[in-house]
């Protein structure tokens, strides 16, 4: 393995790697986090087994009789046969691996010089400070090489080089300039299905997050949130270990300030995190929810604490502060989280809690405001603000919901606004965006609650004058 510790529990306050860090220090970040697979390991050990004519790339000019002879020297070498040889002459192979994924095209060459990199990084990662000294030799050195082979079909080539791409980044305080091109690749393999290229490509991305420009490079990068949060929606199922990959990546994607003002509101992820905490019986993943949580309270209080009142997080980390925790970080986290959430709940008014419920979709019973008759005199008018903002999105759950208490206090509520409504063009606003029409359909739904409350909301609708 090229990287030795594993991430079970979040490096505290990581934040950043700063341009002052000695090279030594900067190696050490790259082994914060483990990138591994055992399809890795096994397709490496096929592809040392098969040979490669390198006597025929020398008669046509591909390589030098030079470069043949040092491929030999050290084509599989174990790991204490390669110390006396990178030791003396490392930098001369950093320099020939690059030029070698430059110019060479052949897929079976190309999956042997990654390997061949593998071996001579593998238990000494610190050599990877070779492959940035070739920069000396040539300007697109060593990120250029590894862009390069991303664009060749081959699922080996693909994640092996992007693995190696990605401890060339976090080994630098150097910008990688082709880092948004990168992140579309990422974004594409994630969508793949082949769970192994999904686990290696999250455990890449975890890595890269640790230099907060790529996590705004990330969030940049068209569809790439969406498909990492879709994956960590599809996964509920999955070993803890994937899911704290997943949760860990979302952390640390919140400590920038721009992605924890958004981040609910494009992806409603606040209540996702909430079940995965819930579920999960592992301490690490609560952990690095639970700092998640704190990242959106400190980045982003007003964006976030709204919906977090709404899905009832206040009384679950009031539960989680009676639990004995190994760790005193969390048991800080979570009173530092009863705390905001407390005095936020005190100051929220009736409506920016229902406004909240709306807006993340989830819906119940138990909230006041959808049994009061007072509310709504005081608030049917309210749902006509910002372009009838929340009376659109109650009309987007009638047609998107599966949840029948939603369905059925959805139509609860548009019933209430039509009867409790001062504008006189309240019902035709039903009418134009589809409201009226998804009603009366509930009419014949399978679940007797949504029937009845469709049938409310249809009586008052028609009892009401134009």
């Amino acid at each position: 393995m090229l990287t030795a510790i594993p991430p079970n529990i979040p490096p505290p306050q990581v934040e950043t790697i700063s341009p002052t860090l000695t090279r030594d220090d900067l190696v050490e970040e790259v082994k914060l986090t483990i990138i591994s697979h055992p399809y890795l390991d096994d397709t490496m050990n096929k592809i040392r087994q098969e040979p490669i004519p390198w006597e025929e790339y020398t008669n046509v000019g591909l390589i030098s009789e030079n470069e043949m002879a040092m491929i030999k020297h050290v084509e599989n070498k174990s790991v204490e046969e390669l110390e006396p040889i990178m030791t003396e002459h490392g930098r001369y192979y950093a320099l020939l691996y690059l030029e070698l994924m430059q110019k060479l095209a052949r897929v079976d060459t190309l999956q042997k010089v990654l390997v061949l990199i593998h071996d001579m990084l593998n238990e000494h990662e610190e050599r990877i400070y070779l492959f940035h000294e070739a920069k000396k030799d040539n300007p697109e050195f060593p990120f250029g090489p590894f862009h390069k082979v991303l664009s060749i079909n081959d699922e080996f080539i693909g994640i092996q080089s992007s693995k190696l791409l990605t401890m060339l980044i976090c080994s630098t305080s150097h910008r990688d300039i082709n880092i948004h091109e990168f992140f579309r690749w990422i974004t594409f393999q994630l969508q793949s299905r082949q769970q192994h290229i999904v686990d290696l490509n999250i455990q890449i991305l975890d890595a890269l997050f640790h230099v907060p420009e790529y996590r705004t490079a990330f969030w940049e990068t068209p569809h790439a949130i969406d498909t990492l949060v879709s994956i960590l929606k599809a996964n509920k199922h999955s070993d803890p270990q994937k899911i704290y990959e997943l949760t860990f990546a979302i952390w640390l994607l919140t400590f920038d300030e721009q992605v924890a003002k958004n981040l609910d509101k494009k992806c409603k992820i606040i209540p996702v995190l909430l079940d995965y905490a819930k579920s999960t019986p592992k301490e690490k993943v609560i952990r690095v929810i639970i700092a998640t949580f704190k990242n959106l309270i400190e980045k982003a209080p007003t964006e976030n604490m709204s919906a977090m009142l709404v899905a009832k997080l206040l009384p679950f980390t009031e539960h989680l502060a009676t639990r004995k925790w190994s760790d005193q970080e969390i048991v800080d986290d979570i009173e530092y989280m009863i705390t905001e959430l407390q005095q936020n709940f005190q100051s929220l008014s009736t409506f920016e809690v229902y406004a909240s419920e709306v807006e993340t979709g989830r819906l119940h019973w138990e909230s006041p405001s959808h049994a009061s008759e007072n509310f709504w005199k005081q608030n049917a008018n309210r749902l006509n603000e910002k372009d009838q903002h929340l009376l659109r999105l109650l009309a987007r759950l009638l047609s998107t919901s599966t949840d029948f208490t939603v369905l059925a206090i959805a139509c609860h509520d548009l019933g209430q606004y039509v009867k409790y409504s001062s504008d006189p063009n309240s019902k035709s606003y039903l009418q134009s965006i589809g409201a009226k029409q998804r009603i009366m359909e509930l009419m014949t739904h399978q679940d007797a609650g949504v029937r009845y409350q469709a049938l409310c909301a249809t009586q008052k609708y028609f009892a009401m004058t134009t």
